[in-house]
């Protein structure tokens, strides 16, 4: 029983360091945050630019489908102009065999790799994951994308990086095989808002929030509503019973 208590503390005393010397994952001030916060539709158009430029060459958006896009701005021709610009594999025709055509609005985004064995050659045996909810599915959620992007930097002197292998800060074990992607001047945008490598992470993360909860506003606008009415229900139920029992002693 001893050593089970002293093996205990030890391994607590060394969670504790651990705990104590990483350093916290910084909090960025989103627009989406909070019970009212919104999406901020011009940050969704130029995060998309960013995936489109930079992203999608090795990242799917398999839950994504291109008409989606006219939620946050764009028009049904710039869909269409979007999604034409993709080809995909479709058919059978009426002879029997698979043929390409352009993609239409109501495809889903198109993967860059024909299947996940290709997506691994093509990236020294590691495989790109989804984006379609990479910010739900992350500790830390936008915040960790956020500083992910940002977070290459030259490892601690004597660290040793694995071949093919690229030092970030904030990725677990600080180990990535994705180079990094964003730079100032990585992507030009059209509506002239500056695009050092801080806006350009900050907007493709924002897509990203997006893309991972088309829905979130809706459902904080129902959730304000239903809190109303049922601040409104309780004040009327408790008026009523102060009328009815208040001659009761």
């Amino acid at each position: 029983m001893r050593l089970v208590f002293i093996i205990f503390l030890f391994f607590s005393s060394i969670i504790n360091a651990a705990e104590m010397t990483s350093e916290k994952m910084p909090k960025h001030d989103w627009s989406f945050e909070g019970i009212t916060g919104t999406f901020d539709r011009a940050a969704i158009q130029r995060g998309y630019k960013v995936f489109t430029e930079v992203c999608s060459g090795c990242h799917s958006m398999k839950l994504l489908y291109y008409r989606d896009l006219i939620d946050v701005g764009f028009s049904e021709a710039q869909v269409k102009v979007i999604a034409s610009e993709y080809t995909i594999l479709d058919g059978p025709n009426d002879d029997g065999e698979m043929f390409e055509r352009p993609a239409r609005p109501a495809d889903r985004f198109v993967n860059p790799y024909a299947n996940d064995n290709e997506a691994r050659a093509s990236n020294n045996g590691a495989y790109p994951p989804d984006l379609s909810v990479i910010t739900k599915a992350r500790k830390y959620g936008p915040d960790y994308i956020y500083n992910l992007l940002l977070g290459y930097v030259e490892p601690p002197e004597g660290m040793e990086i694995g071949n093919g292998m690229y030092y970030n800060k904030w990725m677990p074990g600080n180990q990535i095989a994705m180079p990094a992607p964003i730079a100032d001047g990585s992507v030009d945008y059209d509506d002239g808002t500056d695009n050092n490598a801080q806006q350009l992470s900050e907007d493709v993360t924002h897509f990203l929030q997006w893309a991972a909860e088309p829905e979130m506003e809706v459902r904080k606008n129902l959730g304000i509503k239903v809190i109303l009415f049922f601040i409104i229900l309780g004040t009327i139920v408790y008026l009523a019973k102060n009328r009815l029992w208040r001659d009761i002693h």
